[in-house]
């Protein structure tokens, strides 16, 4: 009996994965906003209504995403932290946070929608600055370990400054041709570790 439980709920937990991935594919193509459940649905290859066992509204299905992005971010993040010390030099720092931003955005396309939500104050923004904030702090304490004179405030500060510079060269990073795209990469990383110095 309790083998059998755990395979549903195993086969629960994948279901919602692959709604998940269902809907970041719809997200990457027609924004959240237009998302509709629906589409979720006929993506994933399932009947609406088997779908709303999961998820009850887009809504949920949000909040789903940002859970999911916010545990693999974390996990990338802790590995990063974990790797600093003073004597890693700032530019190997700079280096894998613009690689990883450009590897993670071919590969998850709707975590950049997310991250360039509207200010229009609904839950897609707020779902937006939850991820901001987040990546900010986790900036700012890579920061402090290799300046530990850097006041919390001032590395919150620079953190936010330095995912703003990301957010703003993405977009022309990822639809450029494969040279000026790498040109762009070597200008972002040079932008960065000048501001960061």
């Amino acid at each position: 009996m309790a083998e059998r439980t755990v395979r549903r709920q195993a086969r629960g937990l994948k279901r919602m994965e692959e709604i998940l991935d269902a809907a970041e594919l719809v997200i990457a193509e027609v924004g959240y906003p237009d998302m509709t459940t629906n589409q979720v649905a006929a993506r994933a290859g399932m009947s609406p209504g088997s779908l709303y066992q999961f998820f009850r509204n887009k809504e949920e299905i949000l909040d789903g995403l940002v859970s999911r992005y916010t545990d693999d971010r974390q996990e990338f993040w802790a590995a990063r932290l974990a790797e600093v010390t003073p004597d890693v030099p700032l530019e190997v720092l700079v280096g894998q946070l613009v690689d990883e931003s450009v590897r993670f955005k071919s590969s998850s396309p709707a975590y950049w929608s997310l991250l360039h939500g509207s200010a229009t104050g609904d839950r897609f923004a707020a779902a937006s600055q939850r991820l901001h904030e987040d990546i900010a702090r986790r900036i700012a304490g890579m920061l402090r370990l290799l300046r530990p004179e850097l006041t919390e405030n001032r590395a919150l500060l620079m953190g936010t400054m330095t995912l703003s510079v990301v957010k703003a060269v993405m977009p022309m990073i990822t639809t450029a041709a494969p040279e000026r795209s790498a040109q762009l990469v070597d200008e972002l990383k040079l932008v960065l570790l000048r501001y960061l110095s």
